[in-house]
């Protein structure tokens, strides 16, 4: 066990013009354990208390120069952690030390004619005291620092806090552009997939790009929210990924001229592009658009016969984009629907295969903005053959039902482009949608 360290000494300072007195009093406190020093008067004590570290001040009421109540005050102004202690004649100083006591200017006294035991006992009593006063000094210097510490501590806690914050942004902001680029690279993979199926269609019968580019457009014209927005983007590149087993004929057949057993397969391809997709994570909010892509607002759509609200809301505008684009290839009616005729059956459907609302919005925005004809935003007219003038030129190109390019986008038509065009519509049988710049 260390060993316990000494007490601070004590000091006692003695002011008392009486030698004899002075020597009595000085060994009784060097006999309490005490430091004691002498003054005369209250110059010495003044000039001791300067020089020397003093805890404890026993002062004659009678001292020369200052009476021993000035003495005290004085002391108290300048040095406040100094006890206090005043001799006086209880005959004549009774009252006015008491009321030194009672200001505070004074710790104790001692009566005239004093008593050892007495004073024994106020010096230990003052003495305790003043270990206390120091042990709270002490304990107030321990806070402090303490303190100190503390709001050291605390700053850098802050400055770490911060910087962890800084970090954890900065994490975050990476982990959001890595989020966002996973979620392109699938964007841009299920695009690529869904051109794997294009290779087996003929190009008039191709229609991914545009669903594509209308749900993308409707999506930024109505601030979807971005995780919706990718999430369609990837039904939209994959949601004829059910067709892959399809052979050719089925392919290539309109949904309305399907017999019994290909409409039974027809109506299972959502099915089927879901369950391929779900095997991809990333893919299952799309997969869940795939399967209910053919749902109708009356409930007589399929697979599951899902009505109003209850089909999820990026399954019903892929629905709209889907039919929009298949009606004009042939796809779902015997014939070709020229885009403005497309358009009308959209409305003419409204509130009974497709959400009202959300027909309103799809049909304005094809109006007014055309995203499906991919023209960098300028206005374009949907024209039949017999519409078209010379001079005007053509938004997009024209294919053969074979896929051979016959006009491309850009030229401007004239007559004899325009009978060439006419031709080929009485060879295969069909007319052709002719998109225009608005002159």
């Amino acid at each position: 066990m260390p060993a316990q360290a000494d007490p601070e000494p004590v000091t006692l300072l003695l002011v008392l013009e009486d030698t004899e007195t002075l020597s009595s009093l000085s060994d009784i406190g060097e006999q309490e354990g005490l430091r004691v020093l002498h003054a005369e008067s209250a110059q010495d004590a003044q000039a001791i208390l300067e020089l020397e570290p003093v805890d404890m001040v026993l002062c004659d009421a009678l001292t020369p120069g200052l009476d021993g109540h000035e003495v005290l005050e004085l002391i108290q102004e300048r040095w406040p952690d100094c006890i206090r202690l005043l001799m006086t004649d209880v005959s004549s100083g009774l009252e006015e030390a008491l009321r030194a006591i009672d200001e505070g200017h004074v710790y104790g006294f001692i009566p005239k004619p004093w008593h050892e035991e007495r004073l024994r006992l106020l010096l230990r009593r003052s003495r305790k005291h003043l270990g206390t006063q120091r042990e709270w000094m002490q304990r107030e210097m321990a806070l402090l620092e303490q303190n100190q510490d503390l709001i050291a501590l605390n700053a850098a806690l802050e400055q770490r806090i911060e910087a962890t914050q800084q970090e954890l942004k900065q994490t975050a902001e990476m982990l959001d552009k890595t989020y966002d680029e996973l979620l392109h690279m699938h964007v841009t993979t299920a695009r690529v997939i869904g051109d794997l199926l294009h290779h087996r269609l003929p190009r008039h019968l191709q229609t991914n790009e545009q669903v594509y580019a209308l749900v993308t457009a409707f999506c930024e014209t109505h601030a979807l929210d971005h995780t919706l927005q990718q999430d369609l983007q990837l039904a939209a590149a994959l949601y004829n990924i059910g067709k892959l087993t399809w052979d050719d004929h089925l392919l290539a057949t309109p949904s309305e001229q399907l017999s019994a057993n290909e409409r039974t397969a027809y109506q299972h391809y959502p099915v089927s592009g879901e369950n391929h997709l779900m095997a991809m994570p990333q893919l299952k909010r799309a997969a869940k658009f795939v399967r209910h892509h053919r749902e109708r607002w009356n409930g007589n759509g399929f697979p599951d016969r899902l009505e109003g609200s209850d089909i999820p809301y990026g399954s019903r505008l892929l629905g709209l984009a889907v039919d929009f684009i298949e009606l004009q290839r042939g796809m779902v009616l015997p014939r070709e629907v020229p885009r403005p005729q497309a358009l009308a059956l959209l409305r003419k459907f409204a509130g009974r295969i497709y959400d009202p609302e959300l027909c309103h919005d799809f049909v304005k925005l094809c109006v007014e903005k055309a995203p499906d004809l991919q023209t960098s935003g300028k206005a374009v007219i949907s024209l039949e053959t017999s519409q078209v003038k010379p001079g005007m030129i053509l938004a997009q190109d024209i294919y053969s039902a074979s896929g051979m390019l016959l006009l491309h986008e850009g030229k401007r038509l004239d007559q004899h482009l325009m009978d060439k065009l006419k031709n080929f519509e009485e060879i295969e049988g069909r007319n052709y949608t002719v998109l225009v710049y608005r002159p």
